[in-house]
């Protein structure tokens, strides 16, 4: 953390006191704290405390007319390194869920280069709401981190879900999304694959899968969160990722994949190949539309470039090598086949007859098995829970 930039956004709620513990942590640990205020927040922190603690002045309005300065929204958002607002009221999650811009904490927040976290606090009955429920979701889709609001004694008196985490939780999740010695994937740099590949027919037409890339992504994001440097080659996908520490190669073909693993797996620790890659292509593409002219059409395909295979071929004795199998029988004994043939360290499998499991779900159901002839098998679980299983096997794996 010595040295990292992290802006605190504080808004007008009650655990906006636990701030001043916050900035504390960060600052014994040598971070560089800045803070933001929404007006309201004035009511419930000193602006004075604030600056005095983080060493910074601290802004509110976007003019200061009592020396006339200007807060500067833009080199906020180019100064962090992450961007923390806490405790996120209903009226501030609200703005951000919309995209509204009323004040500097949020104008900081929609010209953010790299990762925000929010730390819900609210009251039980308005942290339950659909609404709420909504616009936490939103947010989620929009790439924002989020705490989760805790169950405990609330400023209303009551007890319940919609207590701000504590200081020293926000101050853990800071670390892992800042990356560490601590996370367990500190710096290493990682390759992942992930989506379907389209293999055109012609302009307008191609052959492909119902691959989503949702669970190469969520991998992906939960790498990031414990310290990786991640480069995630995508074929065409909906998905989003908006984070700090990844670089992103959009792909539409095998081909083009394939020149992108080859030009990033020798710097890579590791490699998990999730995409779901076409096998064959058209051997002839055609240049304009293929019109409708007899009852059938023959078109002749040729094998696409075997990346899983390759990358195995090339791989030095300090990289770790995790190919996927999605399978519709003989599961187990099919993707020990797979992982031999392949030179793999792991292989991650699935099965399309396993309800809630394989392409466009929100949740998986996966075994694995490894070269040292073991194999584990796993609850069908969200494909973020999936993400995190896949990974703690594979640190147990190469210690």
């Amino acid at each position: 953390m010595h040295g990292k930039h992290i802006l605190l956004g504080i808004t007008g709620g009650i655990a906006a006191y636990k701030l001043t513990f916050l900035i504390r942590l960060l600052k014994k640990c040598g971070a560089e704290v800045k803070c933001i205020m929404t007006p309201a927040a004035k009511d419930f922190i000193s602006p004075l405390v604030v600056s005095t603690l983080s060493e910074n002045p601290v802004g509110i309005e976007f003019w200061n007319k009592d020396d006339g300065t200007w807060a500067n929204h833009v080199e906020y958002g180019l100064w962090a390194d992450l961007f923390v607002i806490a405790p996120l009221t209903v009226n501030t999650l609200s703005k951000m869920s919309t995209g509204n811009c009323d004040n500097l904490l949020l104008a900081t927040y929609l010209s953010m280069k790299t990762s925000t976290l929010v730390v819900p606090a609210m009251d039980l009955d308005m942290y339950a709401h659909q609404t709420t429920k909504r616009n936490l979701a939103q947010l989620k889709a929009d790439g924002v981190i989020i705490v989760p609001a805790e169950e405990g004694e609330l400023a209303s008196g009551l007890t319940g879900e919609g207590r701000m985490a504590e200081p020293e939780t926000i101050f853990s999740e800071i670390e892992k999304i800042i990356g560490n010695s601590k996370a367990d994937f500190f710096e290493q740099n990682i390759l992942i694959t992930a989506g379907p590949t389209h293999e055109l027919l012609d302009p307008v037409r191609f052959i492909g899968n119902y691959s989503s890339g949702k669970m190469g992504y969520a991998i992906a994001e939960e790498l990031i969160e414990r310290g990786a440097n991640v480069t995630l080659i995508s074929g065409p996908t909906n998905l989003t990722i908006k984070y700090n520490r990844l670089r992103k190669i959009d792909v539409n073909s095998a081909e083009e994949m394939f020149d992108a693993v080859k030009s990033v797996w020798h710097d890579s620790t590791i490699g998990i190949f999730s995409a779901a890659v076409a096998d064959y292509r058209p051997k002839n593409r055609g240049t304009e539309k293929i019109k409708k002219k007899s009852d059938e059409l023959t078109i002749e395909l040729i094998k696409n470039p075997d990346i899983l295979k390759w990358a195995g071929a090339n791989k030095g004795k300090n990289q770790t090598l995790i190919g996927f199998a999605l399978e519709t029988q003989n599961m187990k004994e099919n993707a020990s086949v797979k992982l031999n043939a392949k030179n793999l360290n792991m292989i991650v499998m699935n099965s399309l007859k396993d309800k809630g499991a394989g392409f466009g779900h929100e949740t998986n159901k996966i075994s694995i098995l490894d070269n040292r002839n073991n194999y584990k098998a796993f609850k069908l679980k969200s494909k973020r829970a999936v993400a995190k299983d896949i990974l703690n096997y594979l640190k147990t794996y190469i210690g």
